[in-house]
């Protein structure tokens, strides 16, 4: 079974490769705003989720700096997402406000849906 997850997994990486939409190209203004307004997000995911691929390549399609943390081979990372989120699921947005407060956000198409709520022009 982890060989068939292996090659799914690397098949899977291998597609996102080759078919990787484009990020468009923001103004040096817009990009700066928009790198201000994603600081203070981090998307804990595995790398062969696919998933996660389908966030990652939201992401990649907006233009977007949102930093991504491999909650499977990095213990930090994991005990993160389980102590703070309450559960290691992927894959999960941390969201933190200007107040301070944080939420985490699982689901891909509710991460979805709120990137192109909050970012998509």
């Amino acid at each position: 079974m982890a060989l068939i997850r292996f090659v799914l997994g690397q098949l899977i990486l291998a597609l996102n490769f080759i078919f990787s939409p484009r990020s468009p190209r923001h103004g040096e203004a817009q990009q700066t705003l928009l790198d201000q307004q994603t600081a203070k997000l981090a998307l804990y995911q595995f790398k062969a989720c696919p998933f996660c691929v389908k966030v990652r390549r939201e992401i990649k399609r907006q233009g977007l700096n949102i930093a991504t943390r491999d909650a499977k081979n990095n213990n930090q990372h994991r005990t993160e997402l389980e102590q703070q989120g309450g559960r290691i699921k992927v894959p999960c947005l941390r969201i933190e406000t200007e107040q301070g407060d944080v939420r985490w956000m699982y689901q891909s198409n509710d991460i979805i849906h709120y990137l192109k709520q909050q970012f998509a022009a």
